[in-house]
């Protein structure tokens, strides 16, 4: 580890938060939602690449580690940017190292690997929080938790068309990604419509998945509540197609998802429920439990789906 002078004059005594990953979402999104988080110090990074890491750990000011548990012996609680099958294995070590998790979804894409996780976060008495946007992102978060709060629903249609893999257009930085290329949208955006659909429905008690065009894939769902639900899933959507909604129907009438976009801003405030939740020992709604459940859904979904 390199050592480098404080970038602010934070307290030391403010708790310290690695991060894992270097790719664009972690250079986007995590370092500097973390380089501005007031409540934490930014603690340094580890990345599968030695050269992308003390790049963007140079563009911070904070030490590169070249041992992740190195870094999470330095930490309070780590950050992941990383692809979840890579992510999982790690946050179990990290959670043994007494680390809290703020986690990225999916938390892994086999029911066994999330399971490893969250039987950690229990066994190691340690908070975990996933960044599901939808329940972090405003004006999002407050419209998820309102409508949970209020019973009648009847149906819910939700549609995440993604255009990643759009053929017209500038590629996205996240098309080379290889994890999304191989699950998809059922994998990629799956778990954002449902961190909705669960929290104002209720649990799922049925699920039926089709596959359509490209990576699409369509899911109907029954719910506790006795409401229903659709989600269409996709990476592939033309660029003119491409929109993400959430419309709820029942007793009140119609409410539809209200529109978000400060990702970086939301990522801070999945950290303070991850800190919240690590001060106060109330686990959040979007922890590794629930994490769990998301994928025990997606891998049921994914068993219904022809073998590509």
């Amino acid at each position: 580890m390199t050592s480098v002078e404080r970038p602010d004059d934070r307290p030391a005594a403010l708790p310290r938060i690695g991060l894992l990953g270097t790719g664009p979402w972690a250079a986007r999104t995590h370092a500097p939602a973390l380089a501005g988080h007031a409540g934490s110090v930014f603690a340094g990074i580890w990345g599968r690449r030695p050269d992308a890491a003390a790049e963007l750990a140079g563009q911070y000011g904070v030490p590169v580690y070249d041992d992740p548990d190195a870094l999470f012996a330095d930490c309070d609680a780590v950050a992941f940017a990383l692809p979840p099958d890579v992510q999982a294995p790690l946050a179990v070590r990290a959670a043994e190292h007494g680390c809290h998790l703020l986690l990225d979804k999916p938390v892994a894409t086999t029911v066994a690997g999330a399971r490893a996780v969250a039987d950690a976060v229990e066994a190691a008495g340690v908070a975990s929080v996933v960044f599901l946007t939808l329940r972090f992102a405003e004006p999002a978060a407050a419209w998820v938790a309102e409508q949970a709060a209020r019973d009648g629903w009847f149906t819910a249609s939700a549609h995440w068309y993604g255009s990643l893999y759009a053929l017209e257009g500038p590629q996205s930085p996240y098309a080379a990604s290889p994890w999304r290329r191989a699950k998809g949208g059922l994998w990629d955006v799956g778990p954002h419509a449902l961190s909705v659909l669960i929290p104002v429905l209720g649990e799922v008690t049925g699920l039926t998945a089709v596959s359509g065009p490209a990576d699409t894939v369509h899911l109907v769902l029954r719910h506790a509540s006795g409401a229903s639900s659709t989600a269409a899933l996709t990476l592939s959507a033309p660029r003119a197609a491409s929109g993400v909604g959430i419309e709820l129907r029942g007793v009140h009438g119609t409410a539809s998802l209200p529109d978000w976009t400060d990702v970086p801003t939301a990522f801070r405030r999945a950290l303070d429920a991850l800190l919240s939740a690590a001060r106060t020992g109330t686990p959040s709604p979007c922890d590794a439990a629930f994490a769990l459940r998301l994928t025990e859904l997606l891998a049921e979904a994914e068993s219904q789906l022809p073998a590509t």
